[in-house]
């Protein structure tokens, strides 16, 4: 290996005549170098101390201290790059009208949807607002079906009828377009696993500009007075639309909103602080105390929404600052290298894998051919003999499939 590592270096080294052959020379040394590291040289976990919870009729709350192996490290550092590349992606496919109609990006709350889901088991129940893209990934949707539904094809994760808002997998019940609205659904989920006598609980989320909805009290009370198995989650990104939460909220302690259900407020641009919250608050759930307030203190880059620029009524250097000390991907990047969990040539070459993912997947949805007009009232209901849809006129008829 050494010599392989010298033999590449020479190559690059040999001065004005080989300049032709520098680039491909430098790649190969790079691929040496990463390649002579064993997985001896990097350390199989590291402990971090992260920030401490404020908490709500809580005696004790989550550890201030993570444990992260390697392997959990890296999986965490893909998957986040992996939804920040899929929505900047979705940015450039929606500038160039390939999606359109609604469309709410993620970038930014990465932490969030990564931090949660490793924290709970593939048998619990996720339902959330609109801006459900990551969701719908660390769910366990591909890329490219989440792609080629926003471009609304055939092959996306609902046959292309459902778009950005209305994206759904196995214990995965959305993407839900009407503000506040999945709130008490996500009660009626975790009541259905009182009910059933199963030990899985719901993730019900909804954002800051939501938390004001009379609904959502209404579901705290009913979820309290039944001790559901719900751990109500509010993603604070400090903005409703284009208003502060200082402007729309006589108190913006989300996590005590719940007045009688316990609380935690939480760094949500922090992977681990996120995970170690949702294990605490899994365990309460589980434990058969009833529901469980968490906010998690974020922020989204783009606007609320496409069609929202996002410097209206926040300015540039607001959103620059955040990216420069907050975003969770460079703090996870800076504690893995700076801990030797992993090396900066590897996480490199996880961010080219991740782009060709992308860019793969963005071909296929702009490619793959749209669902036939045919199909347009299939799957309506589940698991019911074909019935008959009328159309946009008494004459018109669609026949509808389960």
């Amino acid at each position: 290996m050494r010599k392989m590592l010298l033999a590449a270096l020479s190559r690059v080294l040999q001065g004005p005549a080989a300049a032709a052959g520098r680039t491909g020379a430098v790649s190969e040394a790079s691929r040496v170098v990463v390649a002579s590291r064993n997985y001896a040289d990097f350390a199989s976990e590291a402990t971090f101390e992260i920030k401490k919870c404020d908490l709500h009729r809580l005696e004790e709350g989550p550890s201030t201290t993570a444990v992260m192996t390697r392997e959990e490290g890296l999986h965490y550092y893909k998957t986040m790059q992996t939804i920040r590349r899929m929505e900047l992606k979705s940015d450039q496919l929606y500038k160039q009208k390939i999606i359109r109609g609604f469309c709410h990006l993620y970038d930014g709350q990465e932490a969030c949807c990564v931090g949660l889901e490793v924290a709970i088991k593939p048998t619990d129940h996720v339902i959330t607002a609109y801006r459900a893209h990551g969701f719908t990934y660390a769910r366990g949707v591909p890329v490219r079906e989440i792609l080629a539904e926003l471009t609304g094809r055939k092959g996306g994760c609902v046959k292309g009828k459902g778009g950005s808002m209305h994206m759904y997998t196995k214990n995965f019940y959305g993407g839900n377009g009407i503000v506040g609205a999945q709130v008490p659904l996500g009660a009626g989920i975790a009541l259905a696993c009182k009910y059933f006598g199963k030990n899985e609980i719901c993730l019900t989320l909804y954002g800051d500009g939501a938390a004001n909805q009379g609904q959502i009290f209404e579901t705290y009370n009913m979820a309290a007075l039944w001790k559901l198995p719900c751990i109500f989650i509010c993603e604070n990104n400090r903005y409703g639309m284009g208003t502060s939460v200082e402007r729309a909220a006589a108190s913006t302690d989300y996590y005590k909103r719940g007045d009688f259900i316990p609380g935690l407020r939480v760094d949500g641009m922090d992977v681990l602080c996120v995970r170690e919250a949702a294990k605490f608050a899994a365990e309460y759930c589980r434990s058969g105390k009833g529901p469980i307030l968490m906010e998690l203190q974020t922020y989204r880059y783009h606007g609320h929404s496409m069609s929202d620029p996002g410097i209206s009524y926040r300015t540039r250097e607001e959103i620059q600052e955040v990216r420069s000390k907050s975003d969770p991907i460079t703090l996870l990047k800076d504690r893995m290298v700076n801990n030797n969990l992993a090396s900066i040539e590897e996480l490199k070459e996880i961010d080219v894998a991740v782009r060709k993912e992308i860019e793969e997947a963005a071909q296929f949805a702009t490619t793959d051919p749209e669902p036939p007009l045919e199909e347009l009232g299939n799957h309506i209901y589940f698991n019911e003999p074909p019935f008959e849809v009328r159309g946009p006129n008494q004459w018109i008829r669609y026949k509808s499939v389960s």
